[in-house]
């Protein structure tokens, strides 16, 4: 199948980035999510993201974002295969979202292994979306509904800068700050609101390595589902051109994709994300293969 030269570079560049973190490469997978989103992924920004668990990295992922506002990841997806269609309110709620939300662009999530897994959706920086629109869309799960009183008492009510909706776990994502004037306020941050909040949903108390990570936190995100009435997970965001030098133990993939990735990182930050789950926490790292001058402005006006 003839492609596109920047299409050829970047199935190249998933190829060895999968090398690197010791992900087998799956190109009967990765293949047919390029053809699917291939009209809009020169304009789009690019990363990829791995994450450490016992056995290594299970997958590694790749994020487009910056797509356009009037597409449907789900659906692009849906008619070229690349998921099953479902009964289920999480097949739904894309459009629901985009619908009734003031959306500014998308984006998609895909594993080497895995294929098409998420969609996100993003408003603009200046108009963040509230928890009790996301909660209101007759699809959202009500496990959302079920903490407006959490995410109220640690300013995160009005703050939501993502949206993310994953079809193969069926739950949703929704990320807290990151706007321009609109951020998360430090004490939630803080030793004693990590500990409060995570202790107020039922997840382990912080480690020592959490809290000082904390202290250069920008966002923080909770993922929910319909399955349960609890905050399954809290993932912890910095933005660093030096992810290295953060006060964590780094895990050995992560490393490689710092150090080893196949395309350049001059000049871009890398996100760390620490995650609080009920068996404990582990670490994901997002590196930017292509950017986009928008969300150089974004991350400049979160400084």
């Amino acid at each position: 199948m003839s492609e596109s030269p920047f299409l050829e570079n970047f199935y190249a560049a998933i190829e060895g980035t999968a090398r690197v973190v010791d992900v087998p490469f799956e190109s009967g997978t990765v293949r047919p999510v390029l053809t699917a989103y291939r009209d809009v992924l020169e304009d789009a920004v690019i990363s990829f993201r791995v994450q450490n668990s016992p056995g290594g990295a299970d997958d590694l992922d790749c994020r487009f974002t910056m797509l356009p506002r009037g597409l449907d990841p789900y659906a692009v997806a849906l008619a070229n295969g690349l998921t099953e269609p479902t009964d289920h309110p999480v097949g739904r709620l894309l459009a629901e979202v985009h619908g009734g939300l003031p959306i500014d662009s998308c984006g998609v999530d895909f594993g080497v292994r895995a294929g098409f897994t998420k969609a996100w959706s993003f408003p603009t920086a200046e108009r963040l979306l509230t928890v009790r629109e996301v909660a209101a869309l007759p699809s959202a799960p009500e496990s959302i509904t079920a903490h407006l009183d959490v995410f109220d008492r640690y300013g995160l009510s009005d703050v939501v800068s993502t949206v993310g909706i994953d079809y193969g776990s069926r739950t949703v994502n929704l990320y807290f700050g990151g706007g321009a004037g609109a951020r998360v306020p430090r004490e939630t941050f803080g030793p004693e609101g990590v500990r409060s909040m995570l202790r107020e949903i039922g997840l382990p108390g912080p480690s020592d390595e959490l809290l000082a990570f904390n202290e250069k936190a920008f966002v923080l995100y909770a993922t929910l589902s319909w399955d349960s009435p609890e905050i399954s997970r809290i993932t912890y965001s910095v933005k660093t051109p030096e992810p290295l030098a953060l006060p964590v133990t780094v895990a050995p993939q992560i490393v490689r994709l710092v150090k080893e990735a196949p395309y350049g990182t001059e000049g871009r930050d890398f996100v760390y994300g620490v995650t609080v789950t009920p068996k404990g926490e582990y670490h994901k790292i997002q590196s930017y293969y292509q950017w986009r001058r928008p969300v150089e402005k974004m991350l400049v006006a979160e400084k």
